[in-house]
């Protein structure tokens, strides 16, 4: 059951770690990785990880969808802002990542699996959603729709507990 309520101030929360995905959307297909290893090790997701120092946002989505496929994005848009708290008392309890989401609509460049992600073209009508994590069901159907979001979750582990979520029109 999801709470209704979550002690969270996520308007002076500062995260532990900063991040970004990056999602490839074309002809009726998404891009998505099985995760090999870090955070979410064995999940279906996005290409992504963590910014370095001095990186931007938007540096950080492309070096990471290199490092992990292979391939350069091509018209790289930022679509949303999703800020995880990690509760409970899991492995990942006191864990806080802020994450930057984008789409793109193409890629240059030979799409590879690596030691940290196995690629997989999925049509957008067959989502894996339940092998990817419980907050993704509810914003990627809108970066698919070229739609940006903010949202604010809580978990204990892989478990959702807490969800705020803000779709522009």
């Amino acid at each position: 059951m999801i709470s209704t309520t979550d002690p969270t101030d996520f308007t002076t929360w500062n995260p532990k770690e900063r991040a970004t995905l990056v999602f490839v959307v074309r002809d009726g297909q998404i891009l998505l990785i099985e995760k090999k290893r870090g955070l979410g090790a064995g999940k279906i997701n996005g290409p992504g990880g963590r910014l370095d120092p001095g990186e931007t946002p938007e540096q950080c989505a492309a070096r990471e969808i290199e490092e992990e496929l292979g391939i350069t994005p091509i018209g790289l848009q930022q679509s949303g802002e999703l800020r995880f708290r990690f509760a409970g008392s899991g492995k990942l309890a006191g864990h806080s990542l802020h994450c930057y989401v984008y789409r793109a609509d193409d890629y240059a460049g030979e799409l590879i699996e690596t030691d940290e992600a196995k690629p997989c073209w999925t049509p957008i009508d067959k989502i894996p959603f339940e092998r990817m994590w419980a907050d993704d069901v509810f914003w990627l159907p809108s970066l698919i729709e070229g739609k940006s979001f903010t949202g604010d979750f809580v978990f204990d582990d892989d478990k959702m507990i807490w969800k705020e979520l803000n779709i522009d029109a």
